[in-house]
């Protein structure tokens, strides 16, 4: 750790005793003791010491403060190295995360750990003992682990977010260590919100997010709120049965702070401020009708409610609604794709041909009328088999426990390819969720 000094006591000396007994003529109020001038004080935590307590949250609240910085060293290490190192860490995966999340630089990981991320891993023999620590740690890197270091060190990746970087919506960089996939929805996200950011006169953010259940709308929805650190109003719009239920519905979402605040109430309580509103499953209510009190709002930033008689500010509201609608035609243009590219990642070019292709759907969907102040919409497309791997390496390390931890390397990837099997594209990440459980109740 930088600027730590292990033998910081080694001229220490310890205070004198106190005497057996104080005096009992003085007031109480003086009889003060004061340590001496050369006691050390506790020490504020450090980053060694937050990654050591295999605490997440310690660690993000040591970066947050920004008294240190992800690439300290801690001793000969870098603090990544250090926690991937770390066999004592049952939390190691979400720390690292962590760490990459707040600018940790993989580039100044040892050779041997990045020849793990770069595939060049030397084949050993199991029954030699003498293998040194640094292979043997090399195997304590799970898909997840090497899934988020290649996406930190993405050239790409780093160029898209530059582009907020210098704005509100800068701690939404770090949203690409909280879920996997979608780097073309999270690259043209990027994009928007840097062009928003740049308009001098504050208007509506509309943005929707499209595509089949599990690959991450939600997610994405829910963490903008809690990066930005702004508050958030979920509305379920499948309950909905008339427009004025809309501004009349509660926040619905588990992940919500409970309330009984209406949406109108918490525009009014938020007017002007930034804020964000969550439309989940925008395309699943009875009449799209029921949209049409959205038209003045994400317009004119402007929402009428007590029966028009007052008009709320909502100009810095950021509207998100998820949405299946065009999943058929999302799979559809992935399996005509080259078979050589079925796994590879989307083009830019091919990205915006595909939300060129889905915004009419959307359109026919909801109606022209709204699409027209619809400022994106964004394809959620299918999962590589990359990041199936790195989805049910974090499933299993979370529903695993212990179990998962005593794994070998090679007996956790084992597992994590069985699951994989197991993947439904129409379900996403949940199947992966169920396929882990699954063969977890046959494990015992």
């Amino acid at each position: 750790m930088q600027g730590f000094d292990f033998n910081e006591d080694a001229d220490y000396q310890p205070p004198a005793s106190l005497p057996p007994s104080l005096p009992t003529t003085r007031p109480a109020s003086s009889l003060q003791i004061h340590a001496p001038p050369h006691a050390i004080a506790t020490p504020r935590p450090t980053l060694m010491f937050a990654i050591a307590s295999d605490d997440p949250a310690a660690v993000e609240q040591v970066l947050a403060s920004g008294e240190v910085r992800p690439n300290d060293d801690i001793g000969p290490q870098s603090a990544l190295e250090f926690a991937l190192t770390n066999d004592a860490l049952s939390h190691r995966t979400e720390i690292v995360k962590t760490l990459l999340a707040y600018g940790a630089d993989p580039s100044s990981l040892p050779s041997e750990l990045r020849d793990v991320l770069n595939g060049r891993e030397r084949e050993e023999d199991p029954k030699d003992e003498t293998r040194s620590n640094s292979e043997r740690r090399r195997d304590s890197m799970n898909p997840a682990m090497k899934y988020y270091l290649k996406r930190a060190r993405s050239p790409e990746a780093q160029r898209s977010t530059a582009a907020i970087r210098r704005s509100f919506f800068r701690p939404l960089t770090r949203i690409r260590f909280d879920f996997v996939g979608q780097d073309r929805a999270l690259q043209q996200l990027y994009w928007v919100l840097n062009i928003h950011s740049q308009q001098p006169i504050a208007s509506p953010l509309v943005v929707l997010c499209c595509g089949p259940s599990g690959h991450g709308k939600s997610l994405l929805a829910r963490k903008f709120g809690s990066l930005l650190e702004v508050p958030t109003h979920t509305v379920n719009m499948t309950i909905l049965k008339s427009a004025h239920d809309l501004w009349q519905c509660p926040t619905m979402s588990p992940y919500d702070e409970p309330s009984n605040r209406t949406l109108a109430e918490f525009l009014s309580e938020n007017e002007g401020k930034r804020c964000i509103v969550v439309l989940d499953e925008i395309d699943k209510n009875e009449d799209e009708k029921n949209l049409w009190s959205l038209l003045a709002p994400w317009e004119l930033g402007r929402c009428p409610i007590d029966g028009g008689r007052r008009h709320i500010d909502v100009r810095n509201v950021i509207w998100l609604g998820t949405s299946n609608i065009g999943q058929d035609q999302i799979f559809e243009y992935f399996d005509a794709r080259d078979e050589s590219a079925s796994d590879a990642s989307l083009s830019r070019e091919d990205y915006r041909e595909l939300m060129a292709l889905l915004r009419p759907r959307v359109s026919a969907k909801l109606g022209t009328s709204l699409m027209s102040r619809v400022t994106a919409v964004l394809p959620f497309v299918p999962f590589s088999s990359e990041e199936k791997m790195a989805i049910a390496s974090e499933a299993l390390l979370s529903l695993g426990g212990d179990f998962a931890q005593e794994m070998s390397s090679d007996e956790f990837e084992r597992f994590v390819a069985r699951s994989v099997s197991d993947y439904v594209p129409t379900e996403g990440a949940r199947s992966l969720y169920r396929s882990i459980s699954n063969h977890l109740m046959e494990a015992f």
